[in-house]
Order: C-alpha cells, then structure tokens, then sequence
C-alpha cells in the first residue's frame, strides 16, 4: 500500500472518533445546575438514561467517503462498556481490513507499513479512549471526571443552537451545539490529532437522526479538519447487545 493510501487511512481512523466525547479517571464535580439540566435533557434525547444504561454493547456499520481523495470505504464501528472500542477500515483496493481498537487500557492497530498489529502510539490511543468512554461521561462525568459548562448561545444558519462546553479529565475540551428543539447534537468542535500527532480544529456535523431500539442515532456525519470537508461517515446499520467478548478487542 502506498503512503498516500496509508496517510488517508490514518486520518479515517482518527477523526472518526476525534470529536467524541469522554476520555478522563479523576472524580470531579460535574458542572453547574443548569449546565446538567441541559445534560440531562440531552439524555432524554438520546433515549433516556435507563435505556443507555441497559446498553452494553453497540456495533454500527456503514461507509466512510474520504473527500478529498474520493475514496469510499467501508467501515464498522463496535464498542462494548464502560470502555472498549474496535473500528474496521475495509480497503478494497488492497484487500485488506484495516484495524483500530482500544481494549480499556492499552491502544492498537494494524501498521499500514507492515500489515502487522502492534501497539499504537499514546497519542492516538488518548482519541480512541476519548471515543470508547463517550457513553460514561455523558452518564456518569462525576466517575469519569468530566464538567460541563453551559456556554452562550451560537447562531448557525440562521438559528440558536444550545451550547454544552465538555471538560475531561486530562484538560480536553469539546463543544456540543445542541438543536434547541430536539436537543439532539448538531455540531461538535475539539482539538483533534493527525496521523502524525499534530493538532487540527476538528468539527462534525451530525444529522438524519433515526431512532434505532429507541435511542437516537445520526446516519450522516460530516467531519471538517482546519476548515475543510474531510470526511462523510453514512450509517447504514445499528445493533445493540450483541455480547461482544472482551477478547475481540485485545491485541492477539
């Protein structure tokens, strides 16, 4: 595979998950009472905190258009609470599955340079944990040492979008502008990382909310890095509680 391939590869990987929210260990006060009011609102949204609660393993499928290099691939997401995530890139022109997974404590993948699986670096295992820890830290942020902080309204085309400023634990910020009728995520804003480490402004556009086993999933997202269209995730299937093993996430 050539380095242009694997550079794009890498930047599916990562900003698939750059922007979600919940990566941190130290208690810590949650936020103030309306910044949780608005969270639990955006709860109820989702779904309701009994039914998040009752999932414990999600596993979504769909392709994952690279936008400017015109690249289609497929791509399955599975992740298994309280933290555990595991991500497969199919690339058809090199046969092959490319894999991204963090097994709760320890981040790996398969090098594009070597076809092997190996450990990843910590800085893009910190994006997959952020990714695998979202669910907690949306429902317990005391236990995972996330705040919330509700911040002025922003105007997006034309409407006032309620404005949730995430803090995690290890000083990682992300901001969530929340429909003002549904409450449901429309446009989420962080610091993400490049294949290389480096840190781009990271936005993702979420739409097409469809109710899967009652919980509110968006089948179209679009993902923007340094202000251009990078990416554009279609979800075409959602399975809860498939009894996922542990051993599927852990580097063999």
């Amino acid at each position: 595979m050539s380095r242009t391939k694997a550079g794009i590869l890498g930047v599916v990987l990562l900003a698939a998950l750059a922007t979600l929210p919940g990566y941190g260990q130290k208690a810590a006060p949650a936020g103030s009472k309306e910044a949780m009011a608005v969270v639990d609102k955006l709860i109820e949204a989702l779904g309701g905190r009994k039914l998040l609660e009752s999932i414990k393993d999600t596993t979504k499928s769909g392709t994952a258009e690279i936008v400017q290099y015109g690249v289609t691939a497929p791509i399955t997401l599975y992740q298994k609470e309280p933290g555990k995530l595991r991500q497969e890139v199919t690339i058809v022109e090199a046969n092959m599955t490319v894999i991204q997974a963090f097994d709760g404590q320890k981040g790996w993948y398969t090098n594009l340079q070597t076809g092997t699986t190996e450990e990843m670096p910590d800085f893009m295992a910190k994006e997959l944990a952020r990714g695998a820890t979202q669910t907690q830290a949306l429902l317990n942020p005391r236990k995972t040492g996330v705040t919330y902080a509700l911040k002025p309204k922003e105007a997006i085309e034309g409407r006032d979008y309620i404005v949730l400023e995430q803090t995690q634990a290890d000083g990682h910020k992300t901001t969530l502008c929340l429909d003002p009728e549904t409450y449901l995520p429309y446009k989420t804003v962080s610091q993400a990382v490049d294949q290389s480490g480096a840190e781009v402004d990271s936005e993702e556009y979420s739409t097409n909310y469809q109710k899967v086993g009652g919980v509110m999933i968006p089948y179209s997202i679009r993902q923007v890095q340094n202000g251009s269209d990078a990416i554009r995730i279609t979800v075409t299937a959602v399975i809860f509680n498939t009894n996922l093993d542990d051993a599927f996430f852990t580097l063999k």
